[in-house]
């Protein structure tokens, strides 16, 4: 009952417009993707039948804060505005907040750790905005990793507690670990500058101090990513010294077998909707991702793994 109350005043709380702006920089939103969500949470608090299903769903993202689960899918805006249902889970996240604040405090998050955290829900929206030109939210389930304390910005890297997946099992099970092995995910988030290997020892060093800290009775040993940045084809066309090849350095890698080709198109270029011969090749990178499909090649990605002992 007192958690039902609570969550009725945290959607209650929405119709402060200050305190609504307010919220929405804590979280990253920048100033020209404010506005509309503010004049359409309206649309949210005035309905029943769309406040109800806001409540439910905060109640969803805030339920067993903490747990691994990988996350959760939000109900749907149950209306018919397109326009609000880009927006409805960043009021999700909005009336959330309070209780995400709590368990960060629990756990003796530094406030500078939970703040660069949070704020990619604004990157979320920013993301949103380059791919399909308007702002909005579509990557719901992702976020709410970072509300429910499963994810962590640590300096570059953003780091996802976890357990080993299952495509890397046998590798790290050959190297003498458990299949049920803890392990840390590790992402790269966009608009963060380069992946240079000196940001990513400082992120891993970071990461060792910061779970030993904040999550003792989780012990990490392993890292892991799974990412275009790891198809092993990119060393054809990178130079040895890249920061992307010296990445893919630190990993026992798997190659993908699925054909993957516009992952790398999208997180390079920000669209999927422009032919290859039109896209700029202005980077070696972006030069190696058009000639590689140019040229009838495939793109897939990787997983790999690594001891957080090695830096």
């Amino acid at each position: 009952m007192e958690l039902f109350v609570e969550l009725k005043d945290a959607v209650s709380a929405l119709a402060d417009t200050d305190g609504l702006v307010e919220t929405l920089i804590d979280l990253g939103v920048s100033h020209q993707d404010i506005e509309e969500p503010v004049r359409l949470s309206r649309q949210v608090l005035d309905d029943p039948a769309s406040r109800e299903v806001l409540e439910r769903s905060v109640g969803e993202l805030v339920r067993d804060m903490g747990a691994v689960i990988g996350g959760v899918d939000l109900p749907r805006y149950p209306g018919a505005s397109r326009a609000v249902a880009r927006w409805f889970p960043l009021y999700v996240f909005a009336a959330a907040l309070p209780f995400v604040r709590a368990h960060h405090r629990e756990r003796g998050i530094p406030d500078d750790v939970s703040r660069r955290t949070l704020v990619d829900v604004g990157r979320g929206v920013a993301v949103h905005r380059r791919w399909h030109g308007t702002g909005g939210i579509m990557t719901a389930r992702w976020l709410s990793l970072h509300l429910r304390g499963e994810l962590y910005q640590l300096g570059r890297l953003q780091f996802q507690r976890g357990v080993v997946p299952g495509i890397l099992r046998e590798s790290v099970t050959e190297a003498g670990f458990s299949a049920a092995e803890p392990a840390l995910g590790l992402h790269i988030a966009d608009f963060m500058g380069p992946l240079s290997p000196r940001s990513c020892d400082r992120s891993l060093a970071l990461a060792r101090e910061f779970f030993a800290r904040h999550y003792p009775e989780e012990t990490y040993r392993l890292a892991t990513c799974g990412s275009w940045l790891l198809d092993p084809q990119l060393k054809r066309y990178l130079p040895a010294d890249s920061n992307i090849v010296r990445f893919q350095e630190r990993f026992h890698v798997r190659a993908l077998e699925e054909e993957n080709d516009m992952t790398p198109v999208r997180f390079v270029f920000g669209s999927t909707q422009v032919e290859l011969a039109e896209l700029p090749r202005r980077t070696v990178v972006e030069k190696a991702v058009v000639e590689h499909l140019e040229g009838g090649g495939h793109w897939y990605g990787g997983e790999g793994w690594f001891l957080m002992g090695e830096d």
